[in-house]
Formats: C-alpha cells, sequence, structure tokens
C-alpha cells in the first residue's frame, strides 16, 4: 500500500495551529497521530516541509499531507474460533470465553484474544498506525462474556470516550458465596494495589485509590450462594471480585478474593459479562446485546437449583 497524500487550502476562518488544522480535516485521527505525523516530516506547508505541531498556517496557504499506510503487526494471527455478537466495518464484539487473555503480556504471548481477531479480520484497518485490534475495554481471564474490539481509531476513540463518559451500560452476572447485606446496594469504595500484595487489588482509603462504584441487584436466593445482577458504574481493575468480596459474599469460585477452596464445581469463577448497552459510532440511539451464560455455568445453577427443591 502507498502513502494516500491530500492536499488543503487554508481559508481565512481557518488560520492557526498546523496541528488543530489537520485535525479539522481528520476527525478520524487523535491530535497525537496528526502531530506525530507533522514530526516526522509527513506535512508540507507551500511546498516546504514543517516540523513544528504549532506552525502557524495562514489564508491561501497550501497544506500537503501525507498518510502511511498502518505497518504490519509483529503479531502472528491464531485461528482460535470466536463467538462472534456483532460485527460492522468499525468494531468487533464478541462472547469471550473464560480461560482466555484478552491482551498479549507477559506470560501470554500466544492465544489471546488479539490474535484471534487478527485472524478473524482481513480487513482490519489498524490502531495508531499498526495492523491490530484495538482493545477498548477488558475482561479478566476468567471471566466471560462481551468484548468489545475496534478496527480503527475512530471507533476506537469514540467507544473509549463512551466508556469514559459513562454512558456505557454493563451488566455482569455473579454467583456468590453467601449473601450480601440487602437485596439490592450500591458499592463505593476505592480500590488500588493491595499494599500486601502488589498482584492483587484491594478497597483501599481515598488517597491510596481510584474511585469505585458497583451496584448490584439480587436475582435468585440459594441456600448458600445467591445470583446477583451487577453494574460496575466505573472499570477498575478486578472491581466487581474486590468489592463483593468487600461486603463479604465473595465470587464463587474466586481463589484469590474469595475461599481457598471453590464452594462449588467449577474450574472458574463465576462472573459473566452478560449484557452491554452502547451507542455504536455513526449510530444515534444505544444498542443492547447480551450472551448468554456459558454450559458450565448454567450446569451449576441447575445443580443448585435442584438443591433447593428437594
Amino acid at each position: 500500500m502507498q502513502d494516500q497524500v491530500f492536499v488543503f487550502t487554508c481559508e481565512p476562518h481557518q488560520e492557526g495551529r498546523l496541528d488543530k488544522f489537520l485535525v479539522a480535516h481528520f476527525p478520524e485521527l487523535s491530535r497525537s497521530q496528526i502531530q506525530g505525523l507533522i514530526r516526522d516530516g509527513f506535512v508540507r506547508v507551500s511546498g516546504k516541509t514543517v516540523q513544528k505541531t504549532g506552525f502557524l498556517v495562514e489564508a491561501g496557504k497550501e497544506v500537503e499531507i501525507r498518510i502511511p499506510p498502518p505497518q504490519p503487526t509483529s503479531l502472528e494471527p491464531e485461528p482460535i474460533p470466536l463467538e462472534v455478537i456483532f460485527e460492522n466495518q468499525d468494531l468487533l464484539l464478541v462472547n469471550k470465553p473464560a480461560g482466555m487473555v484478552v491482551h498479549p503480556s507477559a506470560g501470554h504471548d500466544r492465544g489471546t484474544l488479539v490474535h484471534a481477531a487478527l485472524a478473524h479480520i482481513p480487513e482490519l484497518e489498524g490502531i495508531h498506525g499498526e495492523e491490530r485490534p484495538g482493545v477498548v475495554h477488558r475482561l479478566d481471564k476468567d471471566t466471560s462474556g462481551l468484548i468489545l474490539l475496534a478496527k480503527n481509531d475512530r471507533a476506537h476513540r469514540w467507544l473509549q470516550d463512551q466508556f469514559r463518559l459513562r454512558r456505557v451500560q454493563k451488566t455482569y452476572l455473579a454467583l456468590v458465596d453467601g449473601r450480601p447485606p440487602t437485596p439490592t446496594g450500591r458499592i463505593e469504595a476505592p480500590i488500588g494495589r493491595d499494599p500486601k500484595n502488589r498482584q492483587r487489588m484491594a478497597v483501599v482509603p481515598p488517597e491510596k485509590g481510584r474511585e469505585a462504584v458497583s451496584e448490584y441487584f439480587t436475582r435468585e436466593v440459594f441456600p448458600s450462594h445467591t445470583l446477583l445482577e451487577v453494574h460496575p458504574l466505573t472499570g477498575r481493575t478486578h472491581q466487581i471480585r474486590v468489592h463483593l468480596a468487600f461486603i463479604g459474599c465473595p465470587v464463587a469460585g474466586d481463589l484469590i478474593y474469595g475461599h481457598k477452596h471453590a464452594t462449588v464445581s467449577l474450574n472458574r469463577h463465576f462472573l459473566h459479562a452478560y449484557r452491554l448497552t452502547i451507542q455504536l459510532p455513526g449510530e444515534s440511539s444505544p444498542r443492547t446485546f447480551e450472551a448468554p451464560l456459558p454450559s458450565e455455568l448454567e450446569q451449576v445453577l441447575q445443580v443448585l437449583r435442584g438443591r433447593t427443591t428437594t
């Protein structure tokens, strides 16, 4: 693929900084990306290369910008089956299975959701100049459910803004040990690194953590467990697991924040990203998507229901 070349003439009302001038013409690119192109010599004004992002563009001046194609990623696509809930030219919505890591990291350089998405999306436009999908939000390795991946920068920024501005409604199903203090509730407790174990998160004093808010609703009660619907209003690492453990009802099967031995027959924790309501790029109203409980979680509920009725 060759560089794309665009030429614009500055109108009187467009005079000002070069980076702002170009951002106005390329809303799909972030300001930092535009500034990077300027510094790397991809922009000329009146035929001369300009590498100062704050260069003042005057009316009548011709601005030329070359946008190079996305660079091939160093990651190798892997033909891992994906359960696709929704897909269009901007994004991919997947029902992630438990056990799959979302993003490559230390110790997880193969078999991640990103590797699988690379094989699934041959027409991928790329993120930040690289041919790879953009992770919009995350799920823990052993949490299943809905997760979004962006195919291009414009969609990536749009979706991230929806999460940042708290316009996304996320609904999780969690089976917990015991019962919460009240059938419904709101947990407002800041979360940060556990001072006793930096590999874990914990509820910490406000000055040592970040705001974290979760709401829960009881859906079903069993003798020793409760099925909750949980709405995280913020997106902290391990938020639901930490908050539920904090109020005395840890997620069943959570060997990090819960009991040392699982109270149900399950090789993962019982937490599933069940529903997602979000406004997609280019659309005027939100959509709601759902992913049914995986069979192993549904089976646990059937066993508990059998115990209740006997």
